[in-house]
């Protein structure tokens, strides 16, 4: 082919004839002796016309990637003002809860904004559901009262993210809620979310200590702008910036977070192991010391998320025994932690009776232990019964709802039960 092409290159007929009899070899052949054939006015003709095609999609991802931009920003700017709302509209901070009320509804609006802002397809459906389902929650949570003594409500509080996580997940998975596999992308969007806004931060602190001392060489305190715009901004923008690089720049979060997982979890195995042997030595533990106990359930759900994280990255890779093997003890290790904080909460609920928290804390314990336990079985089968991690990745999927549920009966149900207390 190459030495035709170079034989007919003044015979527009005879390059036609071959282009038409194999297009794929002759496209292989004309670049390969293009050097050489470069001088013909033809040539360039068919330089362009070979490669029409992958300038026009280039051309378009790089229009779509200006527009992806401009959204971001849009939603950044928006999303800083309605954080910005009670120095601009003088609200007193001590009367009215506005960012216990509102901080998560605010970031998973932009979140959700900047989402729908990429969708090829506009679902105005979705969309109008979408809108109602924030306005119901926004509207509900600030209808409750501003009252610090009320644990049901502070529950409330904790909680709220975890809705707003929720109905940002359907949003993610398009209202798909039968399709596990999207549910499978989106526990492994947040792993990917989590590591990108640890980078960003990270990055930001070290750009506001060289901004600091830049300015204080030359006598100029920058600090209340700088903190009360610069800061906040870039907080609140920090997930909706990390979520522009996962979706356009797939290739570079997936080197980054395999290797997060590979490391992450032995080091954590390890570290549990160390802990568990070091509270048996000592006189502290979560049955007498309820600060103790509150710490124990933050490392239980921690613990929690980095295993579902590993999970999740590690069947987007070749089967590794080693990494299966840690996370099996990893799963091993949390039940028995998930177990002490069971009896804990058994026994503080026996001796001091029924409180909002204590039934809140027992029963995210009650769904962990539960997870736990589907994923130790499905982990041990992965190591001893050659069963695919994938059917792990989709049990996982298939449990999330359940926390949803219990997240919807903390906020909407226990505080009537307990009558706002």
């Amino acid at each position: 082919m190459k030495n035709n092409i170079k034989n007919n290159i003044e015979s527009p007929e005879q390059l036609e004839k071959l282009y038409r009899s194999n297009k794929k070899s002759f496209k292989k052949a004309f670049f390969d002796v293009y050097d050489e054939i470069s001088d013909y006015k033809i040539s360039y003709f068919w330089k362009i016309r070979l490669e029409f095609k992958k300038l026009t999609e280039n051309e378009n991802i790089s229009n779509i990637k200006k527009i992806n931009i401009l959204y971001l920003i849009i939603i950044c700017i928006i999303t800083g003002f309605l954080i910005k709302i009670p120095q601009i509209f003088d609200i007193d901070l001590k009367d009215f809860f506005f960012y216990r009320k509102n901080i998560a509804s605010i970031i998973f609006l932009g979140l959700s904004s900047y989402f729908y802002s990429t969708k090829n397809f506009f679902n105005a459906k979705q969309f109008l559901i979408s809108i109602f389902l924030f306005l119901i929650s926004v509207i509900y949570i600030n209808y409750l009262p501003s009252d610090n003594s009320s644990n049901s409500i502070d529950l409330v509080y904790i909680h709220f993210p975890l809705l707003m996580w929720s109905l940002y997940g359907l949003i993610f998975i398009g209202f798909d809620k039968k399709n596990q596999m999207k549910r499978i992308d989106y526990i492994k969007y947040n792993g990917d979310l989590v590591i990108l806004i640890s980078i960003i931060l990270t990055a930001g602190s070290a750009l506001t200590g060289i901004t600091f001392a830049l300015f204080s060489t030359i006598k100029i305190d920058i600090s209340k702008f700088y903190f009360d715009y610069i800061v906040i901004f870039g907080l609140v923008s920090s997930p909706i910036v990390a979520s522009y690089i996962i979706l356009n720049y797939k290739s570079v979060i997936n080197k980054i977070a395999p290797i997060i997982a590979k490391i992450f979890s032995p080091l954590v195995l390890i570290t549990l192991v160390i802990y568990l042997i070091n509270m048996l030595l000592t006189d502290r533990n979560p049955y007498e010391d309820r600060d103790f106990l509150i710490i124990f359930n933050i490392m239980l759900l921690g613990v929690m998320g980095i295993i579902i994280f590993s999970i999740s990255e590690r069947s987007t890779n070749n089967k590794q025994k080693f990494s299966e093997i840690i996370l099996f003890m990893l799963s091993i290790v949390s039940i028995i932690i998930n177990l002490i904080a069971l009896s804990a909460i058994l026994y503080r609920m026996e001796k001091f009776g029924f409180t909002p928290n204590r039934v809140a804390v027992l029963g995210s314990n009650i769904l962990i232990f539960g997870n736990l336990i589907l994923i130790m079985i499905d982990l041990f089968k992965v190591n001893f019964k050659d069963q695919k991690i994938k059917n792990l990745e989709i049990n996982l999927a298939k449990y999330l709802p359940i926390y949803t549920i219990w997240t919807i009966f903390v906020i909407f149900i226990l505080p009537f039960l307990f009558n706002f207390k």
